[in-house]
């Protein structure tokens, strides 16, 4: 009872804080955002350590994954955030004379931030960048999977940022429910779907909105690409995609290929070749895979590859080290639909090869499961092409890379249906943890006497011309040089 009644004072402080206008400021989010791009230079190698600790990283993965792509997300930030603080002058009908409209980007006011383990500091600041640059206050909630990295945020935080205005509150399960409890204006939650179920139902006790940033399985759609080059440009991105991206522990990763059956032997071939050429001989020893978050989910893994249906379906790898949880890069070809590996998200550095008679009923296999957080697809084929952009739904749709997509600011990144609700990045951000409120000024100098009754068959055909902006029409009404159209209806 103690801990959540400091929890509601701690929240009460940032609510009474963003009623001071404090964070509204340009100069104040400007100042935050800087705090935030010293944290990430002067703690770069206290970074790097913890997510070694948590999860094996390489400095460079980490680097690739999560520093630099926050300072680059930072710095975006830093140089657009005088254009997305300043109103967007709105065009207006003519029925509304002598009138100017603008959208005017406000703060909603405490929002809270739920982020996830695999990439304990990318889902933890990207999300705060957009909201302190929106001028929001701010509860980051750290997941208590990666613990070294939860606490470099949360004793960090308060020297680089202003602590009166942004939280990083660590905890477990409990804290998150004692968390969903309180009354927020916004929830950003990254994560599971079983989790985001529980989060969209806690919101609805205020009405808060949310956005849930989840996963689901990310099909690759591999074409009996002829050339040689394109063959193994693709099997390159595939590889790094999956097992380079947290040893296949993120959302956007390639779950699954789904490539024709006379070409999955010439793809497996050639895959088990580049694992070798990027992660050595031996893998666990070479430091460039991740390992496995903790041993509740090794052992899911390995109760996935146990299953003994899936097990006759392994043509690489396999491995598992218990001790030191990691995971062998591992390919399967036709592991069962109904099996727990083809139902179940992944999340691990074992990709199924699903072969096909023809790469179109790659597009049927598809659309019979839930929405994707993203699509993968690898052809020369227009053809082909143009069918998955008009016939599947996603997230998003890269064609012939992977992952590709989550660094670049100017793209929204979000899922639909059961991969996500709500998108963020770049001024996707800003745009996520603001409201856009409609200023309008209108003059007392005239207005069109139409507006008002009593009504005739005249003001009709006046309001019809102004709502289809027929100028002239309106014109020749008005000077009497054309007729109501509606006077024989007794109007």
């Amino acid at each position: 009872m103690e801990s959540v009644q400091i929890m509601e004072g701690e929240l009460k402080n940032l609510r009474e804080y963003f009623r001071t206008g404090k964070t509204k400021d340009a100069a104040w989010r400007q100042s935050q955002l800087e705090g935030l791009l010293l944290f990430l230079k002067e703690k770069e190698n206290e970074i790097y350590e913890a997510l070694r600790i948590d999860l094996g990283k390489h400095p460079v993965e980490a680097y690739r994954d999560e520093v630099g792509t926050l300072v680059k997300s930072t710095l975006f930030a830093l140089e657009n955030l005088k254009e997305w603080m300043s109103g967007k002058k709105a065009k207006l009908p003519v029925i509304a004379l002598l009138t100017s409209a603008e959208l005017v980007a406000q703060p909603l006011g405490l929002v809270l931030i739920l982020s996830s383990w695999n990439f304990p500091f990318g889902l933890s600041l990207e999300p705060l960048i957009g909201a302190i640059a929106a001028g929001n206050t701010v509860v980051l909630k750290p997941s208590e999977l990666a613990p070294a990295c939860s606490r470099l945020l949360s004793n960090c935080m308060p020297t680089y940022l202003d602590n009166k205005a942004v939280k990083v509150i660590q905890g477990g399960p409990d804290v998150g429910q004692q968390l969903l409890q309180q009354k927020w204006d916004k929830i950003f939650f990254t994560g599971s779907q079983e989790v985001g179920r529980i989060i969209m139902s806690a919101a609805v006790k205020h009405l808060t909105p949310v956005v849930l940033e989840m996963g689901g399985k990310c099909p690759a759609v591999v074409d009996s690409l002829p050339s040689s080059w394109d063959r193994e440009v693709t099997v390159n991105r595939i590889i790094v995609s999956k097992y380079g991206a947290c040893a296949g522990q993120a959302c956007i990763a390639i779950d699954y290929v789904l490539a024709e059956k006379r070409f999955a032997s010439t793809l497996v071939e050639l895959m088990k070749i580049m694992i070798k050429k990027m992660f050595g001989e031996n893998p666990r020893d070479s430091n460039t895979v991740a390992r496995i978050v903790n041993i509740k989910h090794f052992m899911r893994l390995k109760n996935l590859l146990n299953d003994f249906e899936v097990q006759n379906s392994v043509v690489y790898g396999g491995a598992m080290d218990e001790e030191n949880l990691f995971v062998e890069p591992t390919i399967l070809v036709d592991p069962p639909l109904d099996s727990a590996m083809m139902t179940e998200e992944i999340f691990g550095p074992v990709l199924p090869i699903i072969t096909l008679e023809r790469i179109e009923d790659s597009i049927d296999f598809i659309n019979s499961r839930p929405n994707p957080l993203a699509i993968y697809a690898f052809t020369n084929d227009e053809s082909l092409r143009r069918r998955i952009i008009s016939e599947t739904s996603s997230g998003s749709l890269v064609f012939n890379d992977a992952v590709i997509q989550y660094i670049a600011d100017s793209l929204p990144f979000g899922g639909i249906g059961e991969s996500g609700i709500g998108k963020y990045h770049g001024k996707f951000s800003f745009d996520t943890f603001s409201h856009y409120k409609v200023v309008a000024r209108r003059s007392f100098l005239t207005d069109f006497w139409y507006r008002f009754p009593p009504w005739n068959a005249n003001k009709l055909t006046l309001l019809e011309k102004s709502y289809n902006s027929d100028y002239l029409g309106l014109v020749l009404v008005i000077l009497g040089l054309k007729r109501s159209r509606h006077a024989s209806y007794g109007m």
